[in-house]
């Protein structure tokens, strides 16, 4: 049995305690000062005062002492990316930021379906190379679960290349991927048929082989009047929920009806939501749906926000998500992000932490992760700072020291990932 204390810091933000659903204060918060973490076999087995755990420690506990002034927080989790991916897409957001409408972006060749045929004539090895990049870029921020979806493949083959290049790239990460299939992205331009005939070419084809090869459990889909509409999606999620996958919706980005959806099939997300109306979050905040903010999109777009403080005062969860992706959200700053939805939405430190640990843990349908408590995964960041407050405070540009999963050290600032 491995054994370890880590310490002293001058705080650690366990986010024990605090509600899955609705508003959090920063009182609320339980912030441990001159305090120590104990791990066994990667998990917490107690969090107290330094000085009392280093007393208490056995002769084969591991003594870890950070450098200077440090805090611990839980480790994020991105619980909505695209990291899967191949091309650029420069062209897209100059073009927008000129004025040019979605429609004219697609004429002149850009838009998801730029993305499709650049990641469709990529190899798989070249997609787990930038997977690879790109998980390591989140890991230095302190993120150590990731959810990455497909979805730029669009036809049975590339969506099970696309797929186990995500799988294949788990082997050489230390951090988590979380696989979702969003092989209902859009309806791609070379299928001979409607939306629906697409969908159940699908769900019929593709859904059997997901299973077999366990490349995922879970199924997304972009419900959008660009995509698919509630009617043609229902049928699909009834499929996928009859072969045992979790569902998760892009909702209400730019017109509503998918958050409804999400609801009436037990969705563990619905995520964007930029489009929903006091109609949409009432019907969220009485569901067990997480809903996750998108921020990176709203600004890649210059669109609003997702209504984040009426969805935590009707009583919803709220996660907060990257999105990274080639075309709307192409930032990939977790914390950044959160701290500008924070500032638009005023959102309280409680409910910016919530957002990206726990809460989004619970999107994920992880139930050990996210907070730093007794029992749960030794998964934390540690800063060089003596005040917590400064992470958010300094809006993205105070950068962890280390990142820690599962009780090991897989990143220190300064040395490669």
């Amino acid at each position: 049995m491995q054994k370890k204390l880590i310490g002293p810091f001058k705080q650690v933000l366990s986010l024990a305690d605090i509600p899955l659903k609705g508003a959090i204060s920063d009182q609320q918060l339980h912030v441990i000062p001159e305090s120590g973490i104990r791990i066994e076999d990667g998990k917490i087995v107690e969090i107290g005062t330094y000085s009392d755990l280093k007393a208490a420690a056995t002769a084969d506990t591991v003594l870890i002492v950070p450098d200077g002034d440090q805090v611990a927080v839980p480790s994020y989790i991105d619980c909505h990316t695209h990291i899967a991916f191949a091309g650029n897409r420069a062209n897209d957001f100059a073009l927008r930021n000129a004025g040019a409408t979605y429609l004219e972006i697609a004429q002149a060749g850009g838009g998801i379906w730029s993305t499709v045929q650049h990641t469709r004539e990529a190899s798989e090895a070249e997609l787990v190379k930038g997977i690879i990049e790109r998980a390591n870029f989140l890991m230095a921020q302190g993120v150590t679960t990731i959810e990455v979806k497909s979805g730029y493949g669009l036809s049975i083959l590339e969506e099970l290349k696309m797929l186990r290049a995500i799988k294949e790239a788990q082997k050489e990460l230390s951090v988590t991927l979380i696989p979702t299939c969003l092989a209902a992205h859009m309806k791609p331009r070379d299928f001979e048929g409607d939306n629906s005939a697409y969908l159940s070419m699908v769900a019929d084809n593709l859904f059997p082989l997901l299973k077999e090869e366990g490349l995922t459990t879970r199924i997304d889909a972009f419900i959008e009047q660009s995509a698919f509409s509630a009617e043609e999606i229902t049928p699909y999620f009834e499929k996928a929920r009859a072969y045992g996958f979790d569902i998760t919706v892009h909702a209400d980005q730019f017109t509503t009806s998918g958050s409804a959806v999400a609801v009436a099939f037990g969705a563990r997300s619905a995520d964007h939501l930029e489009a929903s109306t006091e109609q949409e979050v009432a019907l969220l905040a009485q569901s067990d749906t997480i809903a996750v903010a998108l921020p990176g999109a709203s600004v890649g777009l210059g669109c609003a926000f997702t209504p984040a403080r009426q969805l935590l005062d009707q009583g919803a969860s709220l996660a907060i998500a990257t999105d990274w992706n080639p075309g709307s959200a192409p930032m990939g700053q977790l914390m950044a992000q959160a701290s500008i939805l924070a500032t638009a939405q005023k959102l309280s430190n409680a409910e910016l932490f919530a957002a990206i640990t726990f809460r989004a843990a619970q999107a994920l349908n992880l139930r050990d992760s996210g907070r730093l408590a007794v029992g749960e995964q030794a998964d934390f960041i540690t800063y060089k700072t003596d005040n917590y407050q400064n992470i958010t405070y300094l809006q993205g540009s105070l950068q962890p020291e280390q990142v820690w999963k599962n009780g090991t050290n897989i990143f220190t600032k300064g040395e490669r990932a």
